[in-house]
């Protein structure tokens, strides 16, 4: 069986329903199917949820300011109430359910709607609104529980760069708040045991000057407001040293110097692949002519190497 809706209710709404309906079960348990003839407790929740907690009008005419939260209260509680006794321990079939939770949420609408109106933003003002849950036993909106942990971004430098990193987050945050930066040297990890403290105040740029190869590992930071975390951002940096790079850059021009005119091939097409590029006849060209001296050199030099020699033969002979 799965919770009553009405602890799923945004913290302007929720007190309202909650003291109105002190136990949900009471007001669904003789909830019964037409189609089927039997009890369902869950197409109830199902109702309530669909009439009051995504009832977009419901939620808006809840949004009154403050100091008014116990006229909310009171008209949420006349329209409940009545029902509540009607169908306490009653069977009743769907339809009349649907017919009465209907009335209920209209008359609530156009009477908290004549309420004045909230300015400004809700508790929590927009952070991890979506997964905070509302108590109907204790009355208090809590939070969800764990600290929202964003995925590691990556950021790859060379050394002796500047590096600068934002503790940006897509929400208004309180007045209140603290930002801690913490780093896990060497690391790539979210592990919060593994970060040690680097700084903490209200400051959410940390800068690197000059990056160094010390400067590797995972970043933290932090969030707080009153005691509890708001959301945790990591940043995971690797530097490239220079030696690295100034080698890279000579093997670079090493190899340029190796083609012709110490430039790069230009990119054949596919498509011409069988017919070679000027450059690369040209090179080809040079090559054959080269090896084709050095083999007519190498048949001269033969030559010649055999006329010396029967010359010299023809010597000793007339000696």
């Amino acid at each position: 069986m799965s919770p009553s809706p009405l602890r799923r209710l945004p913290p302007w709404l929720a007190p309202s329903l909650c003291s109105a309906v002190q136990d949900s079960l009471d007001l669904c348990w003789g909830y019964v199917l037409l189609e089927h003839e039997v009890r369902n407790v869950d197409a109830c929740f199902k109702r309530l949820d669909s009439i009051f907690n995504n009832n977009s009008r419901v939620l808006e005419s809840a949004r009154v300011g403050a100091g008014y939260d116990v006229q909310l209260n009171d008209i949420m509680d006349a329209e409940i109430q009545p029902i509540l006794q009607d169908f306490y321990q009653t069977p009743n079939y769907d339809y009349v359910y649907e017919q009465r939770l209907q009335t209920a949420s209209d008359n609530f609408v156009a009477a908290a709607s004549q309420l004045p109106r909230v300015s400004g933003c809700h508790p929590p003002c927009g952070f991890q609104s979506a997964g905070a849950v509302y108590n109907c036993e204790t009355c208090k909106y809590d939070s969800c529980e764990f600290p929202l942990d964003c995925p590691v971004e990556e950021i790859k430098v060379m050394e002796n760069s500047r590096i600068r990193m934002w503790c940006k987050v897509p929400f208004d945050l309180p007045s209140d708040f603290q930002a801690v930066w913490r780093f896990a040297e060497e690391l790539n990890t979210q592990q919060v045991d593994e970060f040690k403290e680097v700084t903490a105040g209200v400051d959410m740029l940390f800068s690197i000057p000059s990056s160094t190869l010390q400067h590797q590992g995972t970043y933290q930071c932090e969030i707080y407001s009153s005691q509890r975390s708001i959301i945790r951002l990591y940043y995971h940096v690797s530097v490239t040293p220079q030696d690295e790079v100034s080698h890279t850059e000579l093997q670079e021009i090493f190899d340029l110097s190796l083609l012709p005119g110490g430039s790069l091939l230009p990119t054949v097409d596919p498509s011409l692949h069988s017919r070679p590029s000027a450059a690369l006849l040209s090179a080809c060209v040079s090559a054959v002519l080269l090896l084709l001296l050095l083999s007519l050199g190498t048949l001269y030099w033969l030559s010649t190497s055999e006329e010396r020699s029967d010359v010299e033969t023809d010597a000793v002979g007339d000696l």
